[in-house]
């Protein structure tokens, strides 16, 4: 019986991409195959191609198979892939496949708009815990995203901003960081204190220009649509009809979280993004971020998504960086 079933795991599947498109297998493929030889590395089979026929071996060949056409339908138009979308697409595969084996991160069931529609294509979810956590921004007046660096906390954050002001939800993004200093003194940083406190808010900035354009964010920055502020300059405001996302949220103090919370307006939505492995307050300081984990939880209105190593789409090396500091522990 054991040899039976043994033989009915090593036969290989056999499947076409249609239509047949040289152009898009050859983007699927990437140079020298180098697409496939991944696939084949990260699922431990073995794929082989002629033309549009491919043949896969391997125990896994029935996942292989579905991540192949998955990446197939990515190249409609001849739109080359590169290894980073091979690397998410495998990922996302690995997360449907053990379902079982991923806690929940919503406090709300999932939806199925797993995706932020923005002027320069569309950005979509990778994971159960991505997922959940546009679920939530789409569905909820304050939304916490905690976790670890590389997990698309800020980028999925402002994607939705970008989605929520095109489509005339939101009529303005305010996008805050606080800035702390990480080992240097901002007052020997050069410049006025806008020019000081860019370099603070530049990933937000990088997530824009990649979604709308340069033209168009200088546009609406110059015209007060998008606006970019230090946590300090939000006191005394209240913000109405608009996106608001504060960043790096681990390095406020309670107060400045109580404070920034209660600026949220009428019409208007918050995300808030952390990593409370990566705090540059004081020693002894609370992190502002682990205080309203304990404050919030089960307020109406507001929903919490959680982030883990197996989340993080940069560089593989990235995700097991992660796993090994949290495996040693506090430093």
């Amino acid at each position: 019986m054991k040899q039976r079933r043994d033989s009915a795991l090593s036969q290989p599947t056999e499947f076409e991409l249609l239509p047949e498109d040289n152009t898009r297998l050859a983007a699927l493929c990437g140079p020298l195959d180098q697409n496939l030889r991944l696939v084949e590395q990260r699922l431990g089979v073995e794929v082989r191609r002629r033309g549009n026929q491919f043949r896969v071996q391997g125990e896994r060949s029935a996942g292989a198979t579905q991540v192949l056409r998955d990446l197939f339908e990515l190249t409609e138009g001849g739109k080359p892939l590169d290894l980073p979308e091979v690397h998410l697409a495998l990922r996302e595969h690995a997360d449907t496949e053990d379902t079982t084996s991923v806690r929940a991160a919503a406090v709300i069931p999932l939806q199925s708009d797993d995706a932020a529609r923005v002027p320069r294509g569309t950005i979509r979810a990778r994971g159960e815990h991505q997922k959940g956590y546009l679920a939530n921004i789409h569905s909820h007046d304050l939304t916490f995203g905690i976790g670890p660096a590389g997990t698309g906390k800020t980028y999925l954050a402002v994607a939705c901003a970008v989605e929520a002001l095109q489509g005339e939800r939101v009529r303005r993004i305010v996008l805050v960081r606080p800035a702390v200093e990480a080992g240097e003194r901002l007052g020997f940083l050069p410049g006025d204190l806008t020019q000081k406190v860019d370099p603070y808010l530049r990933p937000m900035y990088d997530a824009l220009y990649e979604m709308m354009g340069f033209e168009r964010v200088a546009r609406f920055i110059e015209r007060n649509i998008i606006e970019v502020a230090p946590l300090a300059f939000m006191r005394g405001r209240s913000l109405n009809e608009s996106f608001i996302i504060l960043d790096e949220a681990q390095n406020t103090t309670p107060e400045q979280m109580k404070m920034f919370l209660t600026r949220i307006g009428f019409g208007s939505r918050a995300v808030v993004t952390g990593d409370l492995t990566q705090t540059d307050l004081p020693v002894g300081k609370l992190s502002g971020l682990r205080n309203a984990l304990d404050v919030l939880p089960g307020v109406a209105g507001i929903a919490f998504t959680h982030f883990d190593a197996s989340d993080v789409v940069r560089h593989p090396l990235v995700q097991r960086i992660v796993r090994a500091y949290e495996g040693h522990g506090p430093a």
